[in-house]
């Protein structure tokens, strides 16, 4: 990689992390990376609102290949006193998404002033972090034909510089489900001249595990609980509402269907039996993200040709990714380039994105592009 380009970009890095925006609200983290690619490439570049891609053209007979950047940033305090640190309260890049648009956006310098024989889509998505984002950029897909799609996550515990790959899953697939339960109110004094659904939402957190029972799946499946909310804080008062919230995820989506579809026909069950009106409702919805084969080998040639570090994941992340939503369009595969093993993990108050990995994702995306 150039080196002016190198310093340009761990610039704009800088800048995207003084500014930082939770998801679908990156007005200016999106301006600032439209303004950069204006002032220096000539790429092509099409804003759709919330999102923008730029576009490097080679030709109609060419292949379109797309390569994708996030830029949403997180609901954390920065506590951490940087140089570039953020400056809007509440909110600060934790995850590192300021790091992947920066790496793109060299990545579409380089490509812009060397040249490449195919069609390549520089998406730049926002709102990974609710899953919002890439169900409405999956729209990129279709509307040109993009034939593959890449993209990388920076991740700790991983030797720095490292590139880690997985055939299949990659991410797990998750969902927050609500579990709504609403009888009659009585006074306390009264209990049976009401309908109180505490036991019902007790009953079905004693039931959950027999549906994440290792024997009796393919793939690892979690059911989480998030929250209890039961009645309300008056003691004369018998609680008449109730809402169970639970976070859903599965290494295989059939799974994850299968665990929703049970957990909603024992709360139907249990509110039949306690008369109780039973609703759903969900949240943060993210695919299984699973990678090609084909696309992963390719990660894996270029790694073999450039002499990056290349390590095989054994298991996907637990974690969700949207990613996902494009690999059910087209070919394609996300891998991980590691922060350092002891560099501190994303979403904690120590993180900030190392800079020494953004040469060694734009080299990775360039020996991609080529093949």
């Amino acid at each position: 990689m150039k080196q002016e380009n190198l310093v340009l970009v761990r610039q704009l890095r800088h800048e995207l992390h003084r500014i930082p925006e939770i998801s679908n609200h990156e007005v200016k983290t999106k301006q600032s990376l439209m303004d950069f690619l204006k002032k220096h490439t000539n790429l092509e570049i099409v804003d759709r609102g919330l999102w923008f891609y730029a576009i490097y053209h080679a030709g109609n007979d060419k292949k379109n290949i797309a390569f994708r950047a996030d830029f949403d940033a997180v609901p954390m305090d920065e506590n951490m006193n940087i140089p570039h640190g953020s400056q809007n309260p509440g909110v600060s890049h934790k995850c590192g998404h300021d790091g992947h648009a920066a790496s793109l956006a060299g990545f579409a310098l380089e490509i812009d002033q060397y040249g490449i024989d195919k069609n390549i889509f520089f998406l730049f998505q926002h709102a990974e972090e609710t899953g919002d984002g890439a169900a409405q950029c999956v729209a990129l897909i279709r509307e040109h034909n993009i034939e593959e799609i890449f993209a990388y996550h920076n991740m700790s515990g991983m030797p720095l510089n490292s590139v880690n790959v997985i055939d299949g899953t990659v991410n797990f697939a998750s969902r927050g489900m609500a579990i709504h339960m609403e009888g009659i109110p009585t006074h306390a004094s009264q209990p049976e001249l009401g309908t109180n659904p505490a036991y019902a939402i007790a009953k079905m957190i004693n039931a959950i595990p027999q549906y994440t029972y290792e024997v009796n799946n393919k793939g690892i499946i979690l059911c989480t609980i998030i929250q209890v909310d039961i009645g309300e804080r008056a003691f004369g008062i018998a609680a008449s509402k109730g809402s169970l919230l639970l976070t859903i995820r599965a290494e295989f989506e059939e799974e994850l269907d299968e665990l929703q579809k049970n957990l909603e026909n024992l709360a139907l069950k249990e509110g039949e039996a306690y008369d109780l009106e039973v609703n759903f409702s969900y949240h943060d919805v993210f695919p299984v993200t699973s990678n090609h084969g084909e696309s992963s080998d390719k990660i894996r040639q270029v790694c073999k040709q450039t002499g990056i570090e290349l390590i095989e994941m054994e298991v996907g992340f637990r974690t969700s990714e949207d990613f996902g939503h494009y690999l059910k369009e087209t070919k394609g595969a996300i891998c991980y380039v590691g922060n350092g093993v002891n560099h501190p993990h994303i979403h904690t108050s120590g993180y900030d994105f190392p800079d020494e990995i953004i040469e060694t994702s734009v080299e990775l995306f360039k020996g991609l592009a080529k093949l």
